[in-house]
């Protein structure tokens, strides 16, 4: 069916404009969409396997429309109230216009310029051994490259392994070659992981190498950086590095960090202390200590304060965290020389998984410990996604330099994902200059290409997704098929709330926080509260920012509203330990708080902004917090969401049932086995699966705006690293990848990202 009727109108679907497309498909959800021959109930549909249609809930019901003669274009006035000098859109109206030309659906485009998939039959190793022969007789088969990593033992060997090579395979198979075949002492090996998921994985893995009951691989030495390093520190010094002295917890770095910011005049719920934190490791993991820091902003000066307060409270409290281990470790191997020798000769062979992951802290060490030049690192350079953390593409490049004799096999058989995904994915990634050169080839073809889809926003970017999805499930597949990936948890706020409304299960990252609890967004939503309940503690807590107010100024608004009997708002204005700028905001805003009950959601975020300042907050806080998530890109969000909603209350209400289903599905995410897994590209990496959808493939968000504005300025580091993220999100994908390209994001024009606009 091309027609509806909404509101008492008649809908056409080729007149309709793009941005009514969401609106109309949330009217049918809510039962306000109708036929226009039967009356009976109908709904827009907004997938990807075909065009936006409406259709019957009842599927037996079948009509012949007639085709309107000319068409009338639906779409929408704003209208404007005046309020202290400044328009703001007051309500959006459905109108008929004749025949003006509308923005249409852009139907799903297919990558098709790929080579053609031939499937390339790899010969058997030549000097095969019984070992492998054995290996085939229990179904471990290895192509010809992953034979060569697994029996080249001695020197320094570099294998790079591409997305869904084997590597974990092969680095198992490796350590059971080195003991079974060469007669390697197993207490002589160390094999180190990035995760400790990993490290158990590869334990188990091992005991199918082994004759039953004989734990060959017993004694072993296997775990990641940090468990191996605290284990030696542990040995050495039990009281320095006692586990009850270890700040496991962020939040207990964050409480001291508060403490020792208040010297400097930071505000609590103002100052991005996450983002110090991450800061410090950064410098921590790139041996650099506080001294040695050369401040590039005001920002990264009071960063530096903190850090330098932060290791002189450890030191004084005797408490370690994370990052202590590491260099620790260094400090240890580095200051005993004796000690170093005793470890030189008891290890003699070293395999690195996941090498790109590595930073300067951990390399350095290596190098000491690798007297021996028997070190096996395994990695790949287009997957080094980590730099925030100190890690760089630069340890697998300059590789021989450092090990000048090495050896280097690639692994570049995908045996994950098929042909389509896999040329598309090569021709993304070999843009990169910095930058190993090789090819992954693909193993099998299901002729499936890797599809484009364009929705208006990302409100119904989510709807096509979730639709797709259910479509998919209703047809056999599992729940546990499907990723949806994006690039920074903001980017999930959309996708997230409209999972929680399918009834599908799914799952989210641990550390993912609801997006209206960010720091900028619970700011506006306290101007919100404060409309409707003027004795919000809460809520005045989450202002005081945003009025340039210290959190101290709360307890005397407290004191005043009880003593003068007055409303916690009304209180502001009675405070006398602030200055007169503050006193003249606060005096302008107060009458305020009225008249953003009385007026809808958007126009509400509208005044705040203007006529209360926090536009002027947002600019003041000069770098909005964090250089990755801007506080300005969070009110954007905000407002987005917003227009879906006429009141403040109804629009609340939502925000806390957002809030409380964020908490409950954190909580039954470590129940879910098969649920759909959304996950930012970064907590992906190292996972797989059958169907891939990637959010917002624009510039802007992949390639995030900080990498553009570092590539404005020159350097190319930051937007490489963004490409190789692509390439992660894209090679995680199996079966099917689908990668959005929405018409507009956060409520402005988008264009697809520069990465896919290459290849096109």
């Amino acid at each position: 069916m091309k027609s509806a009727v909404w509101k008492e109108r008649t809908l056409h679907i080729k007149s309709m404009t793009r941005e009514l497309y969401q609106e109309v498909y949330d009217a049918g959800v809510k039962g306000d969409l109708t036929c226009k021959i039967c009356g009976e109930r109908v709904k827009l549909y907004l997938g990807l396997r075909k065009e936006p249609h409406f259709y019957h809930l009842d599927a037996s019901i079948t009509h012949k429309e007639e085709i309107p003669k000319t068409e009338t274009v639906i779409t929408q006035k704003q209208e404007y109230v005046e309020r202290d000098g400044f328009r703001y859109p007051k309500t959006r109206t459905v109108i008929l216009e004749k025949e003006k030309p509308v923005e249409t659906w852009k139907g799903p485009k297919q990558l098709t310029h790929l080579p053609i998939f031939i499937k390339e039959h790899t010969k058997s190793h030549l000097n095969i051994s019984g070992f492998f022969h054995g290996l085939q007789e229990k179904n471990i088969l290895l192509d010809p490259a992953q034979q060569e990593a697994v029996s080249t033992v001695d020197g320094p060997l570099l294998v790079l392994a591409g997305a869904g090579s084997g590597k974990t395979r092969v680095l198992i198979t490796r350590v059971a070659y080195m003991v079974q075949e060469e007669q390697v002492n197993p207490k002589s090996i160390m094999l180190i992981t990035f995760t400790a998921k990993a490290a158990n994985e590869m334990k188990e893995r091992l005991r199918l190498y082994e004759t039953p009951g004989s734990r060959m691989f017993a004694n072993l030495l296997s775990g990641t950086f940090h468990s191996i390093f605290y284990r030696m520190l542990q040995h050495h010094h039990p009281q320095r590095w006692n586990g009850e002295n270890l700040l496991k917890w962020d939040w207990q770095k964050e409480q001291f960090l508060k403490q020792a910011g208040r010297k400097l005049g930071l505000d609590e719920k103002d100052f991005p202390f996450d983002q110090a934190i991450q800061q410090i490791g950064y410098w921590k993991n790139n041996m650099q200590t506080p001294k040695e820091i050369k401040p590039t902003s005001k920002l990264e000066e009071q960063f530096q304060s903190l850090y330098q307060d932060y290791e002189d409270w450890k030191r004084e409290k005797n408490v370690f965290d994370f990052d202590d281990m590491l260099l620790g470790c260094y400090e240890l191997l580095l200051e005993n020389p004796t000690l170093l020798t005793k470890y030189q000769e008891r290890f003699q062979y070293f395999l690195i998984d996941e090498f790109q992951d590595i930073n300067k802290v951990q390399y350095e060490t290596m190098k000491l410990l690798a007297k021996s030049g028997n070190i096996c690192a395994v990695g790949d350079d287009d997957q080094s996604i980590y730099a925030f953390r100190g890690s760089s593409p630069d340890y697998i490049l300059n590789f021989h330099k450092d090990f000048p004799s090495n050896k280097v096999v690639t692994l570049s058989e995908n045996y994950r994902s098929t042909h389509t995904i896999v040329a598309a994915a090569n021709q993304v990634i070999e843009k990169n200059k910095n930058r190993r050169v090789k090819k992954m080839i693909a193993q099998r073809d299901n002729k499936h290409y890797p599809v484009l889809f364009y929705p208006y926003d990302e409100e119904e970017e989510a709807t096509i997704i979730v639709q797709d999805m259910k479509e998919h499930i209703e047809q056999g597949a599992t729940p546990s098929d499907f990723a949806v990936l994006y690039r920074t948890h903001s980017a999930a706020r959309a996708i997230f709330e409209r999972l929680s409304q399918s009834g599908l299960p799914f799952k989210l990252d641990q550390d993912y926080e609801s997006f209206y609890k960010r720091r900028i967004v619970k700011g506006i939503l306290g101007f919100l509260r404060l409309s409707r309940d003027s004795n919000d503690v809460q809520a005045l807590s989450d202002i005081l920012p945003a009025l340039f107010l210290k959190q101290s100024n709360l307890q005397d608004a407290k004191a005043i509203s009880i003593l003068e009997d007055c409303s916690l708002v009304k209180s502001l204005s009675k405070l006398t330990n602030i200055q007169p700028f503050q006193v003249k905001k606060i005096n302008r805003i107060i009458p305020l708080f009225k008249s953003l009950a009385t007026v809808s959601p958007s126009v509400a975020l509208e005044m705040i902004e203007k006529d209360m300042g926090f536009d002027e907050y947002i600019k003041k806080r000069g770098n909005e917090g964090n250089a990755l998530e801007k506080g300005s890109d969070d009110i954007r969000d905000l407002k987005v969401v917003a227009r879906k909603f006429k009141t403040i209350a109804e629009f609340l209400d939502h925000v806390e049932d957002m809030i409380a289903k964020t908490d409950e599905m954190k909580r039954l995410s470590k129940q879910y086995t098969n649920a759909i897994h959304l996950s930012t590209i970064h907590r992906s990496k190292g996972l797989e699966y059958t169907n891939v959808y990637v959010l917002s493939a624009v510039d802007g968000s992949l390639p995030h705006d900080f990498a553009l504005e570092s590539y404005r300025n020159g350097e190319i580091q930051a937007l490489e690293e963004e490409r190789r993220l692509l390439y992660v999100a894209m090679t995680r994908a199996k079966e099917s990848l689908q990668l959005s390209i929405p018409m507009n994001r956060r409520g402005k024009k988008a264009y697809m990202t520069r990465f896919i606009k290459d290849i096109l």
